[in-house]
């Protein structure tokens, strides 16, 4: 086969995997409980996984990030938690707020 036949197979294939997985979620989430000790679980599990990947993009960037000083990625941290806490947990204010900061930090930076 040639390359062309070979990434529409492979694009069949991912497809294929990530409509079974979505329909199997549908299929199920009418017998869940959301008070099971399972899901709290689950839950628990989730932020913890996100809370870590936060924490290494901090301390340990890769790519574009990684030129940016660590002052800087923890002031753009602290902004977006302050503005996510002033705004009643207002996410994308958190977010505004934290790239906001880290590029001004950045001309700032650059202009100095």
């Amino acid at each position: 086969m040639d390359a062309q036949a070979d990434l529409w197979w492979l694009i069949g294939a991912c497809g294929l995997g990530t409509y079974l997985w979505r329909g199997l979620g549908i299929a199920l989430s009418g017998r869940l409980s959301l008070d099971s000790e399972w899901f709290r679980w689950t839950a628990c599990v989730a932020y913890a996984m996100v809370a870590g990947l936060i924490m290494r993009i901090i301390l340990m960037p890769t790519g574009m990030l990684a030129a940016t000083p660590l002052e800087d990625r923890l002031l753009a941290c602290a902004a977006a938690l302050v503005a996510f806490y002033a705004t009643r947990r207002n996410l994308f204010a958190g977010v505004v707020a934290g790239a906001g900061t880290l590029v001004a930090l950045s001309y700032l930076r650059a202009a100095l």
